[in-house]
């Protein structure tokens, strides 16, 4: 993980299998104490619900928020398994950035850092960026002033044991999106490991709900 200030909650990084007892005591924690919150309605939600990645597999959501008169943008990411579960999840600070492009890319490129680093190499990645999600799953050339980022993507990519990537609605990425906003006031990058990130527990719960 990144030499920078950051708080990491729920201990060390273990390896993916050594967290799922955990994670399932978390849900049930979230699911408790969620119970009073008001559901949408269920047809609104459908269309952008969050899918979860194939039994055995993780799947990795990340975003980027702008933040207009800022020197910062901000990073959010959320690995999860077949079942819901909450395995990893950051709330990061990135640097300042001129387009929606750049960020989504340099999140990109954190968030599967993180994810690496977390030990998860089995991964389906989304993002809900069209052009950033095509560039990083192209065979092409990218020659464009920010190829270099997404050349250390694909790299990072390769580099997993397996990995798919995926273009999803924004709908379908709220909890990445609430802990990229978050980002807003901070200090400190925040890893969440073994527990599910505060700020975006109500997404959670919206994405928990249509499972």
């Amino acid at each position: 993980m990144n030499q920078r200030n950051c708080i990491l909650y729920g201990g060390q990084l273990k390896h993916p299998t050594n967290l799922n007892k955990r994670a399932e005591e978390f849900l049930e924690e979230f699911k408790h104490s969620q119970v009073s919150l008001d559901s949408s309605p269920r047809e609104q939600l459908i269309g952008d619900s969050w899918q979860p990645p194939p039994a055995m597999e993780y799947k990795l959501n990340f975003d980027a928020a702008i933040f207009l008169g800022l020197e910062k943008s901000g990073i959010g990411a959320i690995i999860r398994n077949d079942k819901g579960e909450v395995m990893a999840g950051m709330s990061a600070i990135g640097p300042k950035v001129d387009t929606s492009e750049e960020a989504e890319l340099l999140a990109c490129r954190r968030s599967i850092e993180f994810t690496v680093d977390a030990g998860f190499t089995r991964l389906v990645i989304e993002g809900d960026n069209f052009n950033v999600m095509h560039a990083i799953s192209s065979d092409v050339a990218n020659y464009s002033f920010l190829g270099n980022v997404v050349d250390d993507i694909r790299h990072l990519i390769s580099g997993l044991q397996w990995a798919t990537t995926s273009k999803i609605r924004r709908g379908s990425n709220k909890v990445a999106h609430a802990l990229a906003q978050h980002a807003k006031n901070l200090d400190y990058d925040l890893f969440w490991l073994e527990d599910s990130p505060p700020p975006a527990m109500e997404a959670l719960y919206q994405d928990l709900i249509l499972l």
